[in-house]
């Protein structure tokens, strides 16, 4: 898979010597077509890659912005059909954005691993991030989804200790999503010198790149992480985005994905401002 589009893209930015800034939506928040438009919006809002997330009616890693996201989704009637369907629209247009599948495995199981990762792949898919779904269970989808050539993302998280970190490693590929904080998603900012110090602590194990998560809502925070990290990953404030933007029924509306792509915007002058300090 070193052709894939994220090891493609992880590369053109090396080169530019700037991290990547990974943006998570929730597949059909807060509507179908509202939803697709974020999605195509994106990229030229400034994300580097993007995470959909499958929508699941029992998110046991996640806070409430992105419980939520997924209630509204669910609402309106998203399922794994229509959010691989939203790929490939969007890659009617986006050949290049690599395009991670991030969530939980019931929704996967259900669909079926085998058409499920067919489809995937067809789709245009490039990876999957399945946080319920530990190392020892590699041969029930990790393994499987490598063979169809679609990356399997693990998740390490302050708890990781040196033990554990070649376990967590082994079978991992794309990249590692290091989650900042303990708990769930959205609930601290994280600690910079913490952070520094685990993404560094994780490159001495692993010639993957190293992008961080959970707690991060601002372009600041995003240059400050993006100094030491391969990938910045921003989700709750992205949802938290699409939510304040809604009608008073609760629709998404013509400033919808306005909202999203501005924050993105300001997310992205933050990654690039990193580049910028390191390169002085």
């Amino acid at each position: 898979m070193k052709n894939s589009r994220i090891d493609t893209r992880f590369g053109e930015l090396k080169k530019e010597g700037r991290p990547a800034l990974v943006t998570f939506v929730m597949g059909g928040d807060p509507d179908p077509e509202t939803s697709l438009e974020i999605l195509k919006g994106l990229p030229a809002a400034g994300a580097d890659l993007i995470e959909i997330g499958m929508p699941f009616s029992d998110p046991m890693a996640d806070g409430p912005a992105i419980q939520l996201a997924g209630q509204r989704a669910l609402k309106a009637g998203q399922d794994m059909i229509k959010t691989l369907q939203m790929v490939r629209e969007f890659r009617t247009g986006d050949n290049e954005t690599p395009i991670v599948l991030m969530g939980y495995y019931n929704p996967i199981y259900i669909y079926g691993n085998e058409r499920f990762l067919d489809d995937a792949k067809e789709a245009g898919i490039d990876g999957l991030i399945i946080v319920d779904l530990p190392p020892e269970a590699d041969d029930e989808l990790c393994k499987p989804a490598m063979a169809h050539g679609i990356h399997f993302i693990r998740l390490a998280t302050p708890t990781t200790d040196d033990a554990r970190l070649p376990r967590v490693l082994d079978n991992t590929s794309g990249f590692v999503y290091y989650v900042s904080i303990t708990g769930i998603t959205g609930a601290a900012a994280p600690d910079p010198a913490k952070v520094a110090a685990s993404v560094s602590r994780i490159k001495q194990s692993t010639d993957l790149p190293v992008a961080v998560g959970f707690g991060v809502t601002n372009a600041e925070q995003a240059q400050t992480i993006g100094e030491t990290a391969d990938a910045v990953v921003v989700g709750s404030a992205l949802v938290n985005a699409v939510a304040g933007s809604l009608t008073e029924s609760g629709k998404g509306g013509p400033k919808t994905s306005e909202a999203v792509s501005a924050l993105v915007r300001d997310l992205a002058s933050g990654v690039r401002a990193a580049k910028r300090k390191s390169a002085a």
